[in-house]
């Protein structure tokens, strides 16, 4: 259907529709805007209070005795001052109220943030003591391997000190030195250490291999079970092989990683960011390397992987987690601060344009991990984020796809929403099936006879108490694609190529269901997945964040798997849908029947993926209004308590892509 076939009535219901979506963009932009302007005006009134009772004290006998010791600072002071609240308003306007406040809250404070964690960090002398005397029921050997290049003597030394301060004792340090003629300092510092301690092993060689030539040196030296990856200038916490060690003997992991914190050297209690990373997922390792540091894996997986390769020298260690994760049978997540990264102006921490090679090398070795597992698709830099990637996958069908949209009445935004289908979507294959849930009035019945002249269309009845989950199971039934997306009536579309960005993803085996980015009319994020846990039940993620932020971890622009996602927009195969029977029309009839839905495909061993490049506006709850009403409420609850009680066991023990570190207060990913 185009416009050169419309009636009319139907450009004139485009209009009205196109027209009602610029109103309510100007309504947020006033609302903004007025309350812009009233905390602007809050923080002069406040900073010209504080300028009167300045002049005061500028004006008296005592303060004018001493003019000339404090002339220029305070031309400083005020400098800072000036430049601080036009930051302040600047971020204001950008990012609204709360945010600005957060990152306020951050600048004046930044230790207060991580204070908790670092202390909770510290192992105390009876747990050291406890880990020390452990006897476990296997015999595990740890080679940490270690390439060394003219490393300061001081980083050297406290990463072997580290090493040996490990409470499980049973490991090597197999260090290689590629280090050039003019630093022998590195080769002295090292035996030192290895004339008291054998568990140093040390070998010069005879040229600097590069990275990965070097590491493969080391493993050329190890003689352990498992293979730790260690820097050369960073830190271990005493407990990292301790706890490898549980994780191998409790849950048979052949691959281990941890979280991390980056301290700005030479003071570890310093910290740039901490790490708190989710459990493992196919997508999101190909998106980023968020896996890291501190890696542990059995000899037998590395021989299955194969060494590093030095064509992806700058993300060798990319390109290893990637060849070892596809291939290990079992990945566990420590999600506990195991590894100290320090951050220091040549290194990948301080900045990626130390090593800008890292970045080409990266699209690479994510590249060729996709090629060697047969997968077609395409790798690119993400546009905001250097090291973060974009995968584009291939279309192996265009199978027919089913857009099932519940409506009543709401003319002018269904009308948006088909209209924004029609006119910027680019796959060539699909229908739209429409349920109608009791609608009165005529000028709408009047659009659907109009959409009806398209084959494209499927308009059906279903006039019964708003049931969301029965209505969908309804037009379920009437589909025919073979896979099925639910979409709100509120939603309007703004990626051309939205079906394809989901397809790709759900069209594989492994996958059920796949989610869309979703955003305010003010260009803030609606939703980008859903926490189960969040608020004691589930939520959104990154609620009324800015639409181009990265956010945690890049969690903003990479795809990725998720416990579950919102049916505003998601694609999920007919076949799946059919096999969980659906939504849960009884016990879910408004509200988390999509995270139910998505937990149930999740049980028949299928992942959830995110992707933030299927993008959409959400008008939220337009259509159905809020729970403001008594019987609202009530049904609410009782859908909220039946969650709580279906997914006890999934509650209890945590999303497992949300790190246990991170509050469940709120979606911001910040720390508990």
């Amino acid at each position: 259907m185009n416009s050169n076939s419309e009636s009319p009535k139907q450009e004139l219901i485009q209009l009205r529709a196109e027209n009602k979506k610029l109103l309510l963009e100007k309504a947020a932009a006033e609302k903004n805007n007025r309350e812009l302007e009233r905390k602007i005006s809050e923080l002069s009134a406040a900073l010209n209070d504080i300028q009167h009772s300045y002049n005061a004290v500028i004006n008296s006998h005592c303060w004018k005795m001493t003019y000339p010791l404090r002339a220029t600072l305070n031309a400083v002071k005020n400098f800072v001052l000036i430049q601080y609240f036009r930051k302040f308003c600047i971020s204001l306007k950008r990012n609204g109220l709360k945010q600005t406040m957060h990152k306020v809250k951050k600048t004046l404070f930044p230790k207060s943030v991580y204070q908790d964690v670092i202390a909770a960090a510290v192992l105390s002398e009876s747990d050291t003591q406890k880990q020390k005397n452990t006897v476990f029921d296997k015999n595990i050997k740890f080679s940490i391997i270690v390439p060394l290049y003219n490393t300061p003597v001081k980083f050297l030394n406290e990463m072997i000190s580290s090493v040996i301060a490990q409470t499980y004792s049973n490991w090597e340090l197999c260090l290689a030195d590629g280090s050039s003629a003019d630093h022998p300092e590195v080769e002295k510092a090292v035996n030192k250490f290895a004339q008291k301690d054998s568990r140093i092993l040390y070998k010069k060689l005879p040229k600097n291999l590069g990275i990965s030539g070097n590491t493969n040196a080391c493993l050329d030296m190890a003689s352990g079970d498992y293979i730790g990856l260690f820097d050369h200038d960073d830190l271990l916490h005493p407990a990292a092989l301790y706890e490898a060690m549980k994780a191998i003997c409790e849950k048979k992991a052949d691959f281990i990683y941890t979280d991390e914190l980056v301290f700005r050297s030479p003071d570890i209690n310093s910290v740039v960011a901490i790490h708190f990373k989710p459990d493992y997922g196919p997508d999101f390792i190909r998106g980023i390397n968020f896996i890291c540091h501190f890696s542990v894996f059995s000899k037998e997986l590395l021989e299955k992987a194969g060494r590093f390769r030095s064509e992806f020298d700058g993300s060798q260690d990319h390109d290893m987690i990637l060849r070892l994760t596809s291939k290990a049978e079992n990945i566990v997540h420590i999600p506990k601060i195991l590894y100290y990264w320090r951050s220091h102006p040549n290194s990948v921490a301080g900045s990626i344009e130390a090593k800008t090679y890292a970045i080409d090398a990266g699209i690479r070795a994510v590249q060729t991990n996709l090629d060697e597992q047969g997968i077609k698709a395409k790798v690119s830099r993400c546009e905001t984020f250097p090291t973060a990637y974009r995968i584009k996958y291939d279309i192996l069908s265009y199978d027919k796809v089913s857009i099932i949209i519940p409506n009543k009445n709401h003319l002018d935004d269904l009308a948006l929403c088909i209209n924004s289908i029609l006119t910027k979507s680019t796959y060539p294959n699909f229908e739209i099936v429409i349920v109608d849930n009791g609608s009165d009035d005529p000028e709408l019945f009047e659009y659907y006879d109009e959409l009806k002249k398209d084959s494209r269309f499927v308009i059906c009845s279903l006039d019964i108490p708003f049931n969301y989950s029965k209505l969908n199971n309804f037009a379920a039934k009437k589909a025919s694609g073979k896979y099925f997306i639910l979409l709100n009536n509120d939603i309007e579309i703004i990626t051309p190529e939205w079906i394809e960005e989901m397809l790709m993803y759900v069209q594989r085996d492994d996958v059920g269901i796949c989610g869309a980015k979703l955003y305010y009319p003010d260009n803030t994020i609606q939703h980008a997945g859903v926490i189960v846990g969040l608020g004691g039940v589930a939520g959104h993620c990154f609620g009324g964040f800015n639409r181009n932020d990265n956010g945690y971890l890049c969690h903003l622009v990479c795809a990725q798997e998720l416990s579950a996602v919102t049916a505003a927009c998601l694609m999920i195969k007919a076949s799946v849908f059919e096999e969980v029977n659906g939504l849960d029309e009884d016990n879910f009839k408004v509200a988390y029947n999509d995270v139910d839905l998505c937990l149930k495909v999740r049980e028949k061993g299928l992942l959830v993926v995110w992707t933030p490049y299927a993008e959409a506006y959400h008008y939220e709850s337009k259509s159905r209004g809020y729970e403001d009403t008594p019987e609202k409420q009530k049904r609410f609850i009782a859908e909220q308590n039946y969650f709580k009680t279906k997914w006890a066991d999934f509650l209890k023990k945590g999303d497992p892509y949300y790190n246990p570190n991170l509050t469940v207060d709120r979606g911001d990913y910040t720390v508990k």
